[in-house]
């Protein structure tokens, strides 16, 4: 409805009714025009679903698909058979970019192309929020992290044709080994050392190694932040200032990190005092949207762009469009309240898990860099028998708690040809067995205590060697700990 309709609509209304309407679309309308005015930054403000969906109306009725008089004869139309997913996808059928760029703009998809360049300058904003403030560039790439890592070693390989190694600090995680081998390059694998509790970066094996094989022959430095305990971040600072003295590239796996300042503030000082040319993440660990997106973020526009560039085809809109609605809908206050309250049910869940782990015993494993990931001992429980601790892990899934990992030792695994001692534990030989849970995003005080029950409701069973598989999987436990008793620090920044 612009001006004209609403005249014309007060020969059929009272015209003081019709100006009453008018007014209240125009307050949706300067929503939308103060986006497009700040150039993508996020609204501090969430906004109302009618107010998105306007928005997303409006962009639709842009693509020639949505145009009434469009006679499409092209093999690439934007046709879709079924309504159903005509309006699952807001009838945004075109995707995002061109053949040759998925960050082009395409000429029949004016409405696409603009949520394409709105949503990636909205995830920049929400990056600098999250604290690396002097990010450059990013563009949201339909592909999970391990993909779009393969992506950032392709584009570098055009840059070091002779490099055939990729230095890669050890953490047991698949996707992101396989990323290297996928893009055909060899994962030097640097063994993590023991300080204390943690696992943490062999500083001077990194160096030895570029020293020995010589930094033409490097790919790059492929570095981690968030992690599972009793691994913690990777010393980025030191590895960005080795990258710069060796002039070495340097890619940083940050999947989950976006959430936790830690992590971010690592690679900002990692920028600030050495080399970091990319950082990628997950968009469905950090934004809590479907699997399927990741974000490719760095300091050098240029060389984002020339990322962006290698993805071959054109590509689906949707994590573009989910995390885009995400972020109208919460808005930076709404995306910081979730960060405040991850931080808190951190230490709460950390005060929790060590009074159980003490009760039984066990200890929660002292990890003080690592800001989401938590790790308990199973020694105990290891002692008393060989198959207790995998016991554990079955116990807890059927009854229906998931992300928590238990770790035995001495698992031996191989991936994509290469075999690891003691896999899943980031080192050949973790001196215990544990079990790991996570305070990722999003996560509540209920899950917390829910969890705390079903696991002590385990280990009580397993000490008495009864797994008692006739207890209900689904029970509706009292709150087990209390807030207060955790010492949670109102804006505490820590993690």
């Amino acid at each position: 409805m612009n001006a004209e309709n609403f005249q014309a609509s007060e020969r059929l209304v009272n015209a003081a009714y019709v100006r009453q309407g008018s007014q209240g679309r125009r307050a949706h309308e300067l929503r939308l025009r103060a986006l497009l005015e700040q150039k993508g930054k996020c609204p501090e403000d969430g906004w109302d679903e009618s107010t998105v969906e306007l928005f997303l109306h409006e962009l639709a009725i842009m693509d020639s698909n949505n145009f009434l008089g469009n006679c499409g004869v092209g093999e690439r139309e934007g046709r879709v058979v079924s309504g159903l997913v005509a309006r699952r996808h807001y009838r945004l059928i075109h995707g995002i970019g061109r053949s040759g760029d998925i960050s082009a703009v395409q000429p029949k998809a004016a409405g696409s192309s603009l949520l394409n360049k709105l949503t990636n300058s909205l995830v920049l904003d929400i990056l600098k929020l999250a604290g690396v403030k002097t990010a450059n560039s990013c563009f949201v790439v339909p592909m999970a992290t391990g993909m779009s890592l393969t992506l950032c070693f392709l584009t570098l390989r055009h840059k070091r044709p002779q490099a055939k190694y990729i230095i890669w600090p050890r953490i047991d995680q698949k996707s992101c080994f396989k990323s290297m081998v996928t893009a055909g390059f060899e994962p030097v694998v640097i063994e993590n050392v023991l300080e204390g509790d943690e696992l943490r970066t062999d500083l001077k094996a990194v160096e030895a190694k570029i020293q020995e094989l010589e930094a033409d022959s490097i790919l790059c430095i492929h570095s981690t932040t968030s992690c599972f305990a009793p691994r913690v971040p990777d010393r980025l600072e030191e590895l960005a200032e080795m990258c710069a003295k060796y002039n070495i590239p340097h890619i940083v796996n940050n999947a989950y990190g976006v959430q936790s300042s830690k992590c971010m503030h690592l690679i900002q000082q990692g920028a600030r005092r050495g080399r970091i040319d990319a950082f990628v993440q997950s968009l469905d660990k950090n934004f809590m949207v479907p699997v399927g997106g990741a974000i490719i973020a760095g300091f050098d526009d240029s060389f984002i762009q020339e990322i962006s560039k290698m993805y071959p085809g054109r590509a689906s809109a949707s994590p573009s469009l989910d995390v885009l609605i995400t972020l109208l809908t919460l808005g930076t206050k709404g995306y910081q309240r979730l960060l405040k309250e991850r931080k808190e049910m951190f230490s709460y869940l950390s005060s929790a898990m060590k009074t159980l782990a003490e009760a039984y015993s066990e200890r929660l494993l002292d990890t003080p860099h690592n800001p989401i990931s938590l790790a308990m001992s199973l020694k105990e429980l290891d002692e008393q028998s060989g198959t207790a601790i995998t016991q554990l892990g079955s116990m807890l899934f059927t009854r229906q708690v998931s992300g928590a990992r238990v770790v035995p030792r001495g698992t031996v695994q191989t991936v994509s040809g290469y075999t690891f001692e003691g896999f899943m534990a980031h080192t050949n030989k973790y001196p215990c067995a544990y079990l790991n849970a996570a305070s990722a995003i999003g996560i509540t005080k209920e899950d917390v205590d829910v969890f705390l029950k079903r696991l002590e409701k385990c280990l009580k069973a397993l000490r008495k060697g009864k797994n008692d598989e006739k207890d209900s999987p689904v029970v509706n436990e009292d709150t087990v700990f209390d807030m207060e008793k955790c010492n949670i620090a109102e804006g505490d920044t820590k993690n």
